[in-house]
C-alpha cells in the first residue's frame, strides 16, 4: 500500500507540474501576443502622427496647391472651383425666397422670409420629399417634372400676401450636391452622377435649364438664382449674420471648404471683375493630397478598396465616413496578428464600414470606470463579449490616435486657407477678425475631434494670431444658405417693394 500511494502522490505532483507548466506558457504566449497588440498600436501612433512641424509643412502645402488651382485647370489637386458668388449676403436682404435642396434619396422644400436690416430670418417653412426609386434611373425629364411639380404643390398652399407682386417672378437657391461644372452663377452641367441615381440624358445638361425646363412646363413661375455649392451655401449662411466670415469647412460624412478670395488673383478668371471683388472659390479640398500627409497601411488598404482609389485623399484621412473603418482596420490586424479578441478573429471585423464614426466617436468619449459603453459597442456591433478593461483601453487609445490625426489635419488646411489670403498673421499690430463657418456632424457632435481642431489652430496659430480667428457651427447651408444666397443675387435687389 505504502509503495502505490507514494506512486500515487508521484504521479499527481507530476500532472500539478505539467498543468502549471502549461498554465505558464499560455499566459507567456497571450503575453507575448500581448506585447505584440502594444506594438502594433505604438506602430500606428507613430504612423499618423502630425507634430507641429509636419502641420506646418502640410499648410503650406495646401497654399501652394491653392495657387495653382486658381492658375490653370487641371494644374492641382485641388479643384479650386469658381462658384460664380461675387455677392454674399449682408444681413440687410429683404423679402421671401425660396430653397431647393436635391443630395440625395430625398429632396427639401423651403420658404424663408427675411425682415430686412436688422431683422435677420423672420420664418423658415420647409417640406422633404422622398424621390421614388424608379425616378433616380429614369430620364430627365420625368426626374425634373416630379421636383417642378412637388414644388408647385408646396407653393399652392401659400396664402395672397406671399404671392409676389405683378410682373416679378419667384426666386429659388438650387442646391444640386452632384458634381457640377459651374458655367454662372444660375447654371451649371452635371458631370456625373453619384449616391445612386443613374440618368444618362442629364450628364452634360445644365440642371438649371433641365429644371427651369420643368417648372414653365407646369406654369411655375419662378427662377433659379443662384445655383449652390453645400459648403458656399454654409458660407453664405454664416455670412448673412457676420460679416467677419471669410470661409465655410464642412466636417460630417465628407469634407470641403470654401472661402472669399481677391477676384483680381485668380488667374483662370476670364470674365469681368465683379464689383464687390470678391469670388467664392469652391477647393473641392477633399482631393487635396501632399507627401507630408501622415498616411499609414490601413489607409492604403481602405483607400484601395474604394470606389475612387487614389483620390479624395484628404477626405479619407479626416471625414466621418472613414473614420470609424480605419479603426475596425486596425482592430482587424490586431485580431489576426495578436489574438486580440481571442483564439478566433470575429467574423463581422472583417466587414467593412461596420464600425460607423457615431460609435467610435460613443466609444472615445465613453467616461464609464470599466468603459461600459465600449464593451457594450464591441458586443452590438461586432458580436465580441466578454472583454476586458484592458482591452477596451485600447480600443479608446485607437479612436484617440485616428480622431486626432484627422482634427489636426483638418486645422493645419484651415491653416492653409488663413495663409492664402493673408490672415494668419497680425500685420501693423491691426487685428483683423476673421471666422470660419463649420457644419456637419464631426465638429457638431464629435467634441473631443472638435476640442482637438481648436486647440492644433491655437498651436500653429500663436496665442495672438489665434484670438483673432473664431470658429462658428453654420447648419442647414444646403437649405437657408442656399435662399440666402437667392437673394444676394435676386434680380429685384434695389428695387422698392411695391
Amino acid at each position: 500500500m505504502g509503495k502505490v500511494a507514494v506512486t500515487v502522490a508521484v504521479v499527481s505532483a507530476a500532472a500539478v507540474f505539467s498543468a502549471a507548466v502549461l498554465v505558464a506558457r499560455h499566459q507567456m504566449k497571450r503575453s507575448g501576443k500581448w506585447g505584440q497588440v502594444l506594438s502594433i498600436v505604438k506602430e500606428f501612433e507613430k504612423q499618423c502622427g502630425a507634430p507641429t512641424e509636419k502641420l506646418r509643412q502640410i499648410s503650406d502645402a495646401m497654399e501652394v496647391e491653392m495657387h495653382a488651382g486658381l492658375a490653370s485647370e487641371g494644374a492641382s489637386k485641388l479643384k479650386m472651383l469658381i462658384s460664380y458668388v461675387d455677392k454674399l449676403p449682408t444681413g440687410d436682404e429683404k423679402g421671401l425666397f425660396y430653397a431647393l435642396d436635391l443630395g440625395g434619396t430625398n429632396f427639401r422644400a423651403l420658404r424663408v422670409h427675411l425682415g430686412g436690416k436688422g431683422k435677420g430670418v423672420v420664418n423658415i417653412e420647409s417640406e422633404e420629399v422622398s424621390i421614388p426609386p424608379h425616378l433616380m434611373t429614369s430620364s430627365s425629364n420625368e426626374l425634373f417634372d416630379f421636383i417642378a411639380t412637388s414644388l408647385a404643390k408646396f407653393i399652392s398652399s401659400e396664402p395672397e400676401e406671399f404671392h409676389p407682386p405683378p410682373g416679378r417672378q419667384r426666386e429659388l437657391g438650387f442646391t444640386f450636391s452632384f458634381p457640377v461644372r459651374q458655367i454662372s452663377i444660375a447654371s451649371g452641367t452635371l458631370l456625373k452622377w453619384t449616391k445612386g441615381f443613374d440618368i444618362e440624358d442629364v450628364v452634360g445638361e445644365d440642371v438649371v435649364g433641365a429644371l427651369t425646363k420643368s417648372m414653365e412646363k407646369i406654369g411655375l413661375d419662378m427662377r433659379v438664382a443662384a445655383l449652390v455649392n453645400d459648403t458656399v451655401g454654409t458660407l453664405a449662411k454664416a455670412r448673412f449674420s457676420n460679416q467677419d466670415v471669410i470661409a465655410g469647412v464642412i466636417l460630417g460624412t465628407g469634407t470641403n471648404a470654401a472661402y472669399v478670395e481677391r477676384a483680381h488673383v485668380i488667374p483662370k478668371w476670364q470674365g469681368h471683375l465683379p464689383k464687390s471683388g470678391e469670388m467664392v472659390i469652391n477647393m473641392e479640398w477633399g482631393n487635396f493630397r501632399s507627401s507630408y500627409l501622415p498616411i499609414t497601411e490601413y489607409d492604403h488598404a481602405l483607400d484601395s478598396e474604394s470606389l475612387n482609389p487614389g483620390e479624395q485623399m484628404f477626405e479619407k484621412l479626416i471625414s466621418g465616413m472613414y473614420l470609424g473603418d480605419i479603426v475596425r482596420r486596425a482592430l482587424l490586424k490586431m485580431a489576426e496578428e495578436a489574438d486580440f479578441f481571442g483564439d478566433t478573429v470575429p467574423l463581422k471585423l472583417r466587414i467593412p464600414f461596420i464600425l460607423r464614426t457615431p460609435d467610435m466617436s460613443a466609444m472615445h468619449h465613453d467616461t464609464s470606470s470599466d468603459l461600459k459603453v465600449v464593451g457594450n459597442k464591441l458586443r452590438d456591433i461586432l458580436e465580441i463579449h466578454n472583454t476586458s478593461l484592458k482591452v477596451r483601453k485600447i480600443v479608446v487609445e485607437l479612436c484617440d490616435i485616428v480622431a486626432f490625426r484627422g482634427a489636426r489635419l483638418a486645422a493645419a488646411g484651415i491653416v492653409g486657407i488663413l495663409k492664402k489670403i493673408g490672415r494668419d498673421t497680425i500685420k501693423d499690430g491691426e487685428k483683423q477678425r476673421s471666422v470660419i463657418a463649420l457644419d456637419g456632424g464631426l465638429f457638431e457632435h464629435y467634441t473631443k475631434f472638435r476640442t482637438c481642431l481648436e486647440s492644433t489652430l491655437k498651436e500653429l496659430l500663436g496665442d495672438d494670431t489665434a484670438e483673432t480667428i473664431g470658429l462658428e457651427h453654420s447648419n442647414d447651408g444646403s437649405g437657408i444658405g442656399a435662399a440666402l444666397l437667392a437673394s444676394s443675387h435676386s434680380h429685384y435687389l434695389g428695387v422698392e417693394e411695391s
